[in-house]
């Protein structure tokens, strides 16, 4: 995942994504660490949730690279050991597919996001034509099992929006490659 997730082409979402970012930051499904090397100066603080352990090894020289303070603080999103409104920004990208109960780690996103935070996301999920969900549905069981269970048809704006968050900007779209 970690060569899949840094073309340019996502490179350049993952530098989008990151403008505004401020403060403490927590960062759900930290990965390898690509989104590193597009956190603003304005970020003092990095606050990382990752599960996958060979992850976090994979990302130790980009930690390393970073002057700003890098703490890991967990490993399942759906259970966060923070304290209510104690971060400025929520920050994931290419997550919410594959946490097991996004319910729960999106409303534990909200518990702890200060009322004037921003979550900022990246994601795929449920495609906009009734066609490619068609063949997200047929596909989902073996990418579910080769993409370390990622649901490919999660409705992830209405998944962020049940949970009491409020979406201000909204940009979708089809990638560069299939559909789904």
């Amino acid at each position: 995942m970690d060569r899949v997730l840094r073309t340019p082409e996502v490179n350049a979402r993952r530098a989008k994504l990151c403008q505004g970012l401020h403060g403490r930051v927590l960062e759900i499904g930290f990965g390898t660490g690509l989104n590193l090397r597009h956190y603003p100066a304005e970020v003092t603080e990095i606050l990382v949730v990752e599960p996958s352990a060979s992850a976090m090894r994979i990302a130790e020289p980009r930690v390393s690279s970073v002057s700003t303070s890098v703490k890991f603080v967990g490993i399942d999103g759906a259970r966060l050991d923070l304290p209510d409104r104690s971060v400025d920004c929520v920050l994931s990208s290419y997550t919410l597919c594959t946490i097991p109960d996004v319910d729960a780690a999106l409303l534990e996103i909200h518990r702890v996001l200060k009322p004037e935070g921003a979550l900022h996301f990246l994601e795929h999920g449920r495609a906009p034509t009734e066609s490619v969900r068609r063949w997200q549905r047929r596909i989902h069981p073996l990418n579910s099992r080769i993409a370390g269970g990622c649901h490919l048809n999660r409705p992830i704006d209405e998944l962020i929006t049940h949970a009491g968050l409020m979406i201000s900007e909204l940009e979708t779209g089809y990638g560069d490659g299939p559909r789904p």
